[in-house]
Parts: C-alpha cells; structure tokens; sequence
C-alpha cells in the first residue's frame, strides 16, 4: 500500500503542484469519517481521531492531519503561537510565507490580526511575491511566519535580508526549517538534478539542509536569535496527543534600536 506522500508524488508529476493542495485537502477529509476516535487530537482544527495519516519519503505513521493537513511541525508551530506568543492577543500586522492552511485561516479571522499571506505560486496565497523580492516598505510587519521555506530558496541571504527589512524594530519572526545537528549547513547550489537533491537533502526542491550555524547566516543580516524550548520540554503525553515532535523554535528578533 502506497504512503500519502508516495501517493503526492505521483500526482505531482500529473497534476500541478499548486493545485494538489487545494485537491489534497477535500480528498483527505472525504476519508477522516473512517478514522473516528480520541486518540490524537489536531490543535490547528479541533479534529480528533484514533491517528493521523502516515506521510513522508520515509513513511512518518501518525503524521497527517486529515482534516486540515496539518503536519507535526504545523502542529507544533500553532501550539507555540497559541500559548507562548502575543500574536492573537495583541493587534499584529503579520506576514505569512507559504501558509499553512488551517493556520492562515485561523488568523485572517483573528480580531486583532492584520493578516498577509505571501507565495510565489501557491493558489491560496493572498500576494504572490517572491521572498527574495519582498513588495512591501520597511519595517511594515510586527511578526513574519516563514516555516520549511528557506531551504527551497537559492539566495537565501537575500530572503533573510528581505524579512529582516520588512520587520519592524522589536518584531520577531519564527522560522523554521529541516535540520541537522552539524556545526555547518550543507549545500551545493551547483547540484540542480532532483534525485540529488531529495538524496543529499531529503526532498527533490531543497538546496540545502540547515546546520547549527543557520544563527550565524541570520545574525549576519542583523537578526537576533533565539532558540526556544518550548517543544523540547512538553510533556511526553502532550507530544503524543497533538502528534508533534520535539525541536527548536527559532525566533530571529529585529533589534528595538
């Protein structure tokens, strides 16, 4: 039996990527009646079930929201902004890259959010930007969402720059991506075939795998960083319940001053 992401696989090479994810989404919740229960629950949408749908290259069991197609790192992200954060507490212009679905639907609804979603080609964005060449003033946004982008982006110095301009001072910004725990990242932007790619780097669009000395490229654009623990010290039967793993939050904060 094919995995989800298998199954993602081959239709991406008939169906173009943008448009899966809208069909992805009602194909996925057509199927979550079959899977009733209260083992796990999905903090994004509410949505309970006995698991989660398997996903990844290498099969991840229990890793798929049906409802919203919420993975762990979304689910973790959303629990993270839902209890540590003043994001939906406070009035915030955010700007959003590649939004997850359920979470830019859960904050373009938000009162006090003053919500942008961005992409280069994904349907459901609002703007279609390029992250490289961000179309808004400085210093315009209180908090930027960026999660599993960086990696797909060649000049990645430039995306970092772009949100460190783009933020306001005293802004912060969480962004996430793959990594591994090598003092360096590893890339090699002269390696353009995707079997390569998804072998060195996991999957066929990345160039690159993050390594500890991402603090290091984000500080050099004028970021300060933080690494918070938030999901490093959830209890183990909160990890299990929201089917979230354990890893760094990273949080690049724009200077006040």
């Amino acid at each position: 039996m094919p995995t989800t992401y298998q199954l993602k696989q081959l239709a991406e090479r008939i169906v173009p990527k943008k448009y899966l994810r809208v069909a992805g989404l009602y194909t996925m919740r057509a199927s979550s009646v079959l899977y009733k229960g209260d083992q796990v629950q999905c903090p994004c949408c509410g949505y309970t079930a006995r698991q989660f749908a398997s996903y990844g290259m290498v099969k991840r069991e229990n890793a798929l929201c049906r409802w919203c197609l919420s993975l762990e790192r979304h689910r973790g992200l959303w629990l993270y902004i839902h209890e540590k954060t003043n994001l939906l507490t406070h009035p915030n212009r955010v700007l959003h890259f590649a939004p997850e679905h359920q979470t830019q639907e859960l904050l373009k609804n938000a009162p006090k959010v003053d919500y942008i979603s961005a992409d280069l080609d994904m349907p459901t964005a609002m703007v279609q930007m390029d992250i490289t060449n961000i179309t808004f003033e400085d210093n315009e946004f209180d908090v930027i969402l960026c999660n599993h982008v960086l990696e797909h982006v060649p000049d990645d110095n430039k995306a970092m720059s772009e949100l460190f301009r783009v933020l306001k001072p005293g802004g912060w910004a969480i962004l996430q991506t793959p990594m591994n725990s090598d003092p360096e990242t590893k890339e090699d932007l002269s390696i353009t075939d995707p079997k390569e790619r998804e072998r060195l780097y996991g999957q066929n669009d990345h160039v690159r795998t993050y390594g500890m000395d991402k603090k290091d490229r984000l500080e050099a654009v004028g970021f300060e960083v933080v690494l918070d623990q938030f999901l490093n010290d959830l209890p183990e039967d909160i990890l299990k319940y929201y089917a979230i793993r354990r890893e760094d939050i990273w949080i690049a904060k724009k200077p006040a001053s």
